[in-house]
């Protein structure tokens, strides 16, 4: 992994060289670093960029100070923190990786590459991020802003999806990576690619690698690196029940695979038809539609149709016994959410649970509508 040749050393050289005078240096994971800081900051900087995971990052740190502390947390209290962040099976992994280290290193994080490697949702760059940057272990990484230095410098062809682009990507990471400061070059290269060489309009004057990039040397950069074949997004649509009670409003817990898993939503329903029959077996004829919109996920826009309605106090004690009935003590009604799968959430006094962004949103709606009301 050392770098031998003089376009090598040119590299690292002068990657390290623009680290020194511009590199990020004070975020909250860097300092008095932690294995456990890091890798939580590595998980949450997945295709969410610095700025919005700094006070998430602090939230987590506040609430689950150690490894432990958060592998013996509820779910559902690491999805309400998580809420907002997006791409939740991060977070159901974080999870469960932090049980696997309590359970199999006895809380603490492990220090090999194999262990690091096995643990739920850590990938090569994300186990190689961590020990360089804690460890200085001499491990390359290649996370997007990487790939994107990389595919620009040496004119990658064809998309970094493709097995065989992606062996390459590595190939060249791991040539370039020196085996001393590495933690300093790799986090330089995440600071090149996220500060410099950005996805549109990159700062070519500024780098410090332009001399030799080949993309800057034939003005390409747009064309690297290449973008996936695009396939329009298909589009699916989603009928939403709101049904409130006494300011409280009916949520339901999904499983823990697939959309939105584990967190709290709204009934959903295929048709309006169906939505409609629903109202209509609890005895409530009258509804709101509420405005219509979209909400895109990596894979397909959902058109979401949000129904409103209200259930009256006897329709619910002989037709809705299967939902959880409203307590008025705070206390009693956060006590019973743990082993709910559907239950009645109230907007004014909330519970920390994990809700998918387009549920906060409209919860965030009602009740200023009910405030108002």
């Amino acid at each position: 992994m050392q770098a031998q040749s003089s376009s090598q050393i040119f590299f690292a050289n002068s990657v390290l060289t623009w680290f020194d005078q511009f590199g990020r240096k004070h975020l909250p994971w860097q300092q008095n670093k932690t294995l456990y800081g890091v890798w939580l900051s590595e998980v949450m900087l997945q295709q969410t960029q610095v700025a919005t995971v700094i006070p998430y990052f602090e939230r987590f740190i506040n609430t689950f100070p150690t490894i432990t502390a958060l592998a013996n947390a509820a779910q559902d209290e690491v999805l309400h923190l998580w809420t907002g962040l997006g791409y939740y099976a991060r977070a159901r992994n974080l999870h469960k990786a932090a049980q696997q280290v309590r359970d199999e290193f006895n809380g603490e994080f492990p220090t090999q590459f194999e262990q690091v490697l096995a643990l739920s949702g850590i990938g090569r760059s994300t186990a190689g991020a961590i020990l360089s940057s804690v460890l200085a272990q001499p491990y390359p990484i290649l996370d997007g802003n990487v790939k994107r230095v990389l595919s620009r410098y040496f004119c990658v062809e064809g998309w970094a999806g493709e097995k065989k682009v992606e062996n390459q990507l590595w190939a060249l990471s791991a040539e370039v990576t020196p085996r001393d400061r590495t933690a300093d070059f790799n986090q330089a290269m995440m600071d090149i690619g996220a500060l410099v060489c950005t996805r549109s309009k990159p700062k070519c004057d500024l780098c410090p690698l332009k001399q030799k990039c080949g993309a800057n040397l034939t003005n390409s950069w747009v064309n690297f690196p290449v973008k996936k074949p695009k396939k329009a997004l298909p589009e699916r649509k989603s009928y939403f029940l709101i049904l409130a009670k006494n300011n409280k409003v009916g949520l339901e817990q999904r499983p823990n695979s697939g959309l939105w898993g584990g967190l709290y939503c709204f009934p959903q329903f295929e048709t309006k038809d169906d939505l409609l029959a629903e109202l209509h077996k609890q005895g409530i004829q009258r509804y709101q539609e509420w405005t219509i919109f979209r909400h895109t996920f990596s894979h397909f826009h959902l058109d979401i149709y949000p129904i409103y309605a209200e259930l009256d106090g006897k329709i619910f004690d002989e037709e809705c016994s299967d939902w959880k009935k409203v307590e008025e003590i705070s206390a009693e009604y956060q006590s019973s959410v743990q082993s709910a799968v559907k239950y009645w959430y109230d907007p004014q006094n909330p519970d920390q649970i994990g809700l998918a962004t387009p549920v906060k949103n409209l919860l965030l709606a009602f009740h200023k509508g009910s405030k108002n009301g």
